[in-house]
């Protein structure tokens, strides 16, 4: 319990009423303490990988604000999804007949580059999906770890596209098409890119894209032009780089 009502507000991109609005109908896991509200980051995690994005569901990404979200709240999380991927590079063709089999081959081809022993990351990976499918909705999977390995202080997303869609164990029942190997510093950065990766895949026009398997160049464009319009959608000034 180790988010306040502020926290959650500022990691999942929406306003504080908005959440006590979620609170109120019951929609996140929450805790009472000394009058606060308190979240845990596991289980607000598990509820972002849970939440369906289809039309007819509840969607925490496609809500109406209620008023500006700050220059505070975006300015050093602006392009956090694109540095990620920067870091973290793009895989294409990844063999494999299943989750398991695509996980390991995927990390035969990043780990290296994240100074991680293969064998060991994949078990790690691979004990995380067996408490919980880390898919989001809609064909995209978000492979992390429960604990955080890197000793580095920046975040990794490496993006891989299995040569074909794989059954992952989603709540939608989707084969999973584009999968973000996700390697934060810390919960809240965690937590925060979760929340933008969920975001991108509830779009249609996002989907189409990722299932084009786009070079990492091709990407990186996409993403810093997604991560623009999502501050300009929300009413706020643009906020310098950091």
């Amino acid at each position: 319990m180790d988010l306040k009502l502020k926290d959650v507000a500022e990691l999942l991109n929406v306003s504080e009423t908005t959440v006590r609005r979620w609170v109120s109908d019951g929609k996140i896991p929450y805790y009472r303490l000394n009058q606060q509200y308190r979240f845990s980051r596991s289980e607000v995690e598990n509820w972002v990988l849970s939440c369906k994005q289809g039309k007819e569901d509840f969607s925490p990404f496609d809500q109406e604000e209620e008023g500006e979200v700050g220059k505070e709240r975006l300015g050093t999380h602006q392009f956090g999804l694109y540095r990620a991927i920067h870091k973290g590079g793009v895989y294409t063709n990844i063999p494999g007949k299943t989750k398991e089999e695509v996980i390991r081959n995927a990390m035969k081809e990043i780990a290296g580059a994240l100074k991680l022993d293969a064998e060991v990351i994949t078990e790690l990976l691979l004990d995380r999906e067996q408490l919980m499918p880390t898919a989001l909705s809609n064909g995209v999977g978000v492979p992390h770890t429960r604990d955080f390995l890197l000793q580095e202080s920046f975040d990794v997303v490496a993006v891989a596209f299995p040569e074909h869609p794989i059954e992952y164990g989603a709540l939608d029942g989707e084969p999973v098409h584009t999968l973000f190997f996700l390697f934060a510093c810390d919960d809240k950065r965690h937590l925060h890119l979760l929340a933008k990766l969920a975001h991108l895949s509830s779009k249609p026009e996002n989907l189409a894209y990722l299932r084009s398997s786009p070079s990492k160049a091709q990407l990186m464009d996409y993403i810093k032009n997604w991560e623009t319009s999502v501050v300009k959608m929300k009413g706020s000034r643009e906020p310098s780089l950091v």
